[in-house]
């Protein structure tokens, strides 16, 4: 990887939060990997239609909740330092854990593809609501909390599998792709479309890709380089590098 990059964009998977706690989806521990089933829960045609997914997928969120609420770690970190440096365009996250954010990432800088877990809407009425307040109820005794104003079904404001993207969200993550020199692709299977595809968007362009992700990746042969030593420490050497050119 060359040092004299001035607009990169940072594209972000689960991997990057696992040091913080948060497992992630398709890795050897990861919560698709251990338990099939939990696809379900976050597969919008089974919780529209299976109350008893919807009751599961809050007492999901309740255990969450009730255990230390996750931290940023050294990756996310390296991310505000290079944002600080001036040569960050952008982050384009599919994580839903707003880490980003509470690193010091500038919110505008945040793309957030797959959503929030932070917020909570009413499908019918679109009521929205703190997520904590949702899980709050689910601990005082409701198995599945419906909406107070509509009595509609509550879903937080993630990307579920079925769902579409934000149009507006992923026209801006595009854009940057289009006009980035670099994209690190950092803790992403860089399996799920069309948020992975924002790399061949980004080399068809004429930028770069480093590959930071502990397993092999659909998008590897495109790679300026791929390092698979663990992000915690590999991000802050590579950002390190960039800032210091």
């Amino acid at each position: 990887m060359r040092t004299t990059y001035r607009r990169v964009l940072a594209v972000t998977g689960a991997g990057i939060s696992t040091d913080s706690g948060v497992p992630d989806f398709r890795g050897p521990q990861g919560i698709w990997t251990t338990n099939p089933t939990a696809v379900r829960s976050v597969t919008r045609k089974d919780f529209l239609a299976d109350r008893q997914v919807r009751c599961d997928f809050w007492q999901m969120c309740r255990g969450a909740y009730e255990r230390a609420l996750p931290a940023p770690n050294s990756a996310h970190h390296a991310l505000v330092d290079l944002e600080q440096s001036g040569r960050l365009i952008g982050i384009v996250t599919q994580n839903v854990d707003r880490l980003h954010q509470d690193a010091g990432s500038s919110p505008a800088l945040v793309h957030e593809v797959h959503g929030t877990m932070a917020t909570t809407s009413c499908l019918r009425c679109g009521l929205r609501v703190a997520t904590a307040e949702v899980v709050a109820r689910v601990r005082d005794g409701e198995a599945e909390p419906l909406c107070l104003f509509c009595g509609g079904t509550l879903k937080p404001d993630t990307v579920f599998f079925g769902d579409h993207l934000d149009r507006d969200v992923f026209g801006r993550a595009v854009a940057l792709a289009a006009m980035c020199d670099l994209v690190l692709a950092v803790g992403s299977s860089l399996c799920v479309e069309p948020a992975a595809g924002l790399c061949r968007t980004a080399v068809e362009t004429g930028a770069d890709l480093v590959v930071v992700n502990a397993e092999e990746t659909p998008y590897d042969d495109f790679a300026t380089e791929i390092v698979r030593e663990p992000i915690g420490t590999a991000l802050p050497r590579l950002v390190a590098e960039l800032v210091a050119a």
